[in-house]
């Protein structure tokens, strides 16, 4: 017996976007909700309760301007916790720097591989999850200095990561708005989620 895909989402809109595109015999796709916490609470009860091949977290997130433009599909090299560790007058202390654990969840190297072989125009990158989402320009700079592979930003990632446990693990990212001052005049949400579901299309043939 092949055990399905999980694919988890922050909110029910984001996983009735992935639902459109995806094989429902095949595809399990759950919301758990917003942020680091929830969502590696979400998905451990998840994992806990059913069985599962792989685990992607999905859904709409901010794109850096100039590596991942409004509408990109972007997947994720590394999620990085970003905002995890603590300030200094030096700058920001990661929590390795701290010697208290990591903050850094690579995706698996072969699900990444197929899943790009299936989305040719998807940029890849790390995608950073923060618990308070980015609405300044200054914060967008100090971000895009700090990590210069990352393509976007949401704040499941990383959580999602952890929760998988040894699974293969993916994150899949629709981008609605650049990271930035926010201007939600400016989203692009009905693109994003259009650009989500696409992407959802393959997901079984990536990870089957």
């Amino acid at each position: 017996m092949a055990y399905p895909l999980l694919v988890v989402t922050a909110v029910g809109a984001e996983a009735e976007a992935v639902r459109a595109g995806a094989d429902p015999d095949h595809v399990v796709v759950e919301a758990v909700g917003v942020g680091p916490a929830a969502a590696a609470a979400g998905t451990a009860r998840l994992l806990a309760t059913g069985h599962y091949r792989a685990v992607i977290s999905a859904g709409i997130a901010g794109g850096f301007p100039g590596r991942a433009p409004v509408g990109a599909t972007v997947l994720g090299v590394r999620s990085i916790a970003a905002d995890l560790g603590a300030e200094s007058p030096d700058g920001f202390l990661p929590i390795e720097e701290l010697g208290f654990g990591r903050s850094v969840v690579a995706g698996d190297p072969e699900l990444r591989k197929r899943l790009a072989a299936a989305l040719p125009d998807a940029i890849t990158g790390d995608i950073l999850t923060l618990a308070t989402v980015t609405g300044t320009a200054t914060t967008a700079e100090r971000l895009a200095g700090r990590f210069p592979e990352a393509v976007a930003e949401a704040m499941e990632g990383f959580g999602v990561g952890v929760a998988a446990a040894g699974l293969p693990f993916a994150e899949l990212r629709a981008i609605s708005n650049p990271i930035g001052p926010r201007d939600r005049a400016a989203w692009r949400l009905k693109d994003a989620f259009a650009a989500l579901s696409t992407a959802s299309r393959v997901l079984w043939i990536a990870c089957g």
